[in-house]
């Protein structure tokens, strides 16, 4: 891509990102269409440069470039928005089985849509410094949820009467900023990361420290919401406690996956948002094991329910109001938990919060707690790594830990071992 004719450009002061004021250069470049798209590159900033004769000076070199063809002197012009369109239509199309999940790149169009691209898209990405993300995260706040309807309530929430938006999420924020710029190296579009830095501690600096521990249940409070759930329910949540299943997989599965001779599940497919994709990683897609219990279970529910053909989906949506969608698509697990689950815990004065999640994270302590040897309970949750099992899923039980803190405490007071003794 060259220009079509000469062309001197012009130099103005503009404030960045961070309100500092810098001296830029703009004109016009020709696209191979004969489309004209207006391009801009810093020269400096005012403490440089103090007046616009010495910016214009500065300048020169940048003429020279835009009118002899030589575009690797103004690699910075290409701005985030022109990457992220080039990183969607590279890394974020549907590719199949070469290309990402779908849950990954609809993650990642929720953050690009939500957060980045607002605010960056018009910055050239040889001007993003850490520095400047760092303060722009600090700075984030959660946006209230769409409404059909203006709220009275929300309209009142501006500025500081939101909420702090949570640091794993600005985590994830700031790693995807990253995957963005190393697509932009690999391409050729810049040669430095600034999210990451060239060395240790030099990029970006975000914690990803959870604001809140995860709740998760212990024996009797599962077995008290099972015993309130109607049997469709209770199925779901039994088969997601046995199996430690992903919201995504416990929706997505069919009839044709279960082995009830061999007792084992096939993880076939993942839904999210009710578009079918393959499952997390390579590791989600091995066979997991069913107790006869929980295969039972599904027998009985296999014998009401009025879809049981083999490519039927296990929890099939049997409401009218799905329309053409009856049948072949899933019932949605939110809308299960949150109108089904989620008040028989509320009517037990059960005080956590408990989402599908919730389920999985109470399957693997429970491993954990029985002594289970951790290369087991890792492939049972069908996690890529260990670290993943025990740092982020397995907490230890009240109950366990109780018990480990007393035999501590009887090999440092002898005392208490002769009063337990005396007792018995």
């Amino acid at each position: 891509m060259t220009t079509a004719r000469y062309q001197n450009g012009c130099v103005c002061l503009s404030k960045n990102g961070s309100g500092e004021q810098v001296w830029l250069f703009r004109w016009y470049e020709t696209q191979a269409d004969g489309e004209r798209t207006r391009r801009k590159k810093k020269i400096g900033t005012l403490d440089q440069y103090k007046n616009k004769a010495a910016a214009e000076k500065a300048a020169t070199g940048f003429r020279l470039a835009i009118n002899s063809g030589k575009r690797n002197e103004l690699s910075s012009n290409i701005t985030m928005k022109q990457l992220v369109d080039h990183f969607r239509d590279k890394e974020l199309a549907d590719r199949g089985e070469d290309g990402r999940a779908y849950s990954t790149r609809d993650r990642y169009e929720s953050y690009l849509r939500a957060w980045i691209v607002p605010r960056w898209g018009q910055e050239g990405i040889d001007e993003i410094k850490a520095p400047m993300v760092e303060e722009w995260l600090r700075s984030l706040r959660c946006k209230p949820r769409r409404r059909k309807e203006p709220c009275a309530a929300l309209v009142k929430i501006k500025g500081n009467g939101q909420k702090r938006l949570a640091p794993g999420t600005k985590a994830k924020i700031r790693n995807l900023m990253s995957v963005l710029y190393n697509h932009a190296i690999r391409w050729g579009f810049t040669d430095t990361n600034p999210i990451s830095g060239p060395t240790r501690g030099s990029g970006v600096r975000q914690s990803s420290k959870r604001e809140l521990v995860p709740d998760i249940l212990d024996v009797g409070e599962l077995q008290l919401i099972v015993s309130e759930l109607a049997l469709r329910e209770r199925v779901l949540v039994f088969l997601d406690m046995a199996s430690g299943l992903r919201k995504g997989e416990l929706a997505g599965l069919k009839w044709m996956d279960f082995d009830f001779a061999s007792l084992d599940i096939d993880v076939q497919r993942s839904l999210v948002n009710q578009v079918v994709g393959r499952c997390k990683t390579e590791a989600s897609q091995k066979r997991i094991p069913i107790d006869p219990y929980t295969a039972a279970d599904l027998l009985a529910w296999h014998a009401v329910t009025p879809y049981r053909e083999p490519d039927d989906y296990v929890f099939a949506a049997t409401s009218n109001r799905s329309g053409k969608k009856k049948r072949k698509q899933p019932i949605w697990l939110s809308t299960v938990m949150r109108y089904h689950i989620q008040p028989v815990v509320k009517r037990l004065s059960i005080k956590k919060r408990v989402n599908w999640h919730t389920f999985r994270r109470t399957y693997t302590s429970l491993l954990h707690a029985n002594g289970e040897d951790v290369k087991v309970v890792q492939e049972l949750l069908r996690h890529g790594s260990v670290k993943v099992t025990m740092d982020v899923y397995a907490q230890a039980q009240m109950s366990a830990k109780r018990e480990a803190q007393r035999r501590v405490v009887e090999m440092m007071r002898p005392e208490v071992v002769h009063a337990a003794a005396v007792g018995a």
